[in-house]
């Protein structure tokens, strides 16, 4: 085991990913530095308090008493409401995310959902299922508008996979002002919300969940979707009023939905959801990805490097200065 180690990496892995996997890829990245993995609760007590900058799901704070050179702690999911943020803010240790590594696998699912509905691929499974060979007709994606609720990493790849579909699309961002990637930028605000909706074929559902985006699409946005709208979330299951969304799937308010995520999650075998033929489901694989662990290493090997050079953090979203 090694004394001092420049890296650790915790022992308890994500989305079926083995963590040794996930250090060898930082030895990879890091030729010159040392890389441990904590392969247990003992080992995780004797290496953090020895090490520079740990990385894991999170990390507990009473790890933290007598860790005197940590200075980063590399989270290896996007979120960090989990993490004890203000506890390493306050023993000088900077935070980071896995922001971004989901983001193109997440945008390939976004746009396949949308050609599946387009092309109406579903119903031509169904009548497969069936042994029927009998024609049915389609629509057309070109043409279409498309809204994108939050640009961040995940908006903006799915803005730039739309580029040669000849679609018009509508960003919607905290800061319109800022513009983007997208033909035209709205607000969060209620009126920009229905207006983007009012003239959208697809909603695509990007951005994070917090109070403001909670329960964002509820009845009377659904109401406001023409009838021929399909709802694509790819975000987080909270910013759909489930309920409301059942009932514009079942009574035509809307033509359908795909979903990566719901609320609940996971969504119960017997959910009305699951009847309905104009709704696709997926159990939140949208993320998934091979290269998971290569993206995820090369953000954690640029901020060791960065921690020596005195340059910025990538995807850092607590820094001990500004807490």
């Amino acid at each position: 085991m090694h004394t001092n180690p420049d890296v650790v990496v915790l022992r308890e892995g994500t989305e079926g990913l083995s963590m040794e996997s996930y250090a060898d890829t930082l030895r990879e990245r890091l030729p010159d530095h040392t890389v441990a993995l904590a392969r247990t609760p003992k080992e995780e007590r004797e290496l953090v308090p020895q090490a520079r900058v740990v990385t894991g799901i999170t990390i507990e704070p009473t790890l933290l008493e007598g860790a005197d050179r940590l200075e980063l702690f590399a989270c290896t999911f996007a979120g960090t409401d989990h993490v004890p943020v203000d506890a390493l803010a306050d023993h000088g240790v900077a935070v980071t995310n896995a922001g971004g590594i989901h983001a193109p696998g997440i945008a390939e699912q976004t746009i396949a959902n949308m050609l599946v509905f387009a092309r109406r691929l579903h119903e031509g499974w169904r009548r497969k299922r069936n042994d029927e060979w009998r024609h049915f007709q389609s629509f057309e994606f070109t043409d279409s508008t498309v809204t994108i609720v939050g640009l961040g990493s995940i908006g903006q790849e799915i803005v730039q996979r739309l580029e040669g579909f000849e679609v018009e699309t509508i960003g919607i961002r905290y800061t319109p002002s800022k513009g983007g990637p997208t033909d035209e930028v709205l607000g969060f605000d209620e009126a920009d919300i229905h207006e983007a909706f009012s003239r959208s074929g697809y909603v695509v559902l990007a951005c994070p969940l917090n109070d403001l985006t909670r329960g964002l699409v509820g009845e009377e946005e659904l109401a406001t979707l023409p009838p021929n709208a399909v709802v694509v979330n790819a975000a987080r299951g909270g910013i759909v009023d489930t309920d409301a969304l059942v009932s514009a799937l079942q009574f035509n308010g809307i033509r359908g939905a795909a979903l990566d995520v719901t609320d609940p999650e996971p969504l119960p075998n017997d959910h009305p959801l699951w009847d309905l033929e104009n709704c696709l489901i997926t159990p939140h694989t949208g993320g998934h990805t091979p290269k998971h662990w290569a993206r995820l290493a090369d953000i954690v090997a640029h901020n060791v490097e960065a921690l020596e050079t005195g340059d910025d953090l990538e995807n850092a979203v607590a820094r001990p200065d500004s807490s």
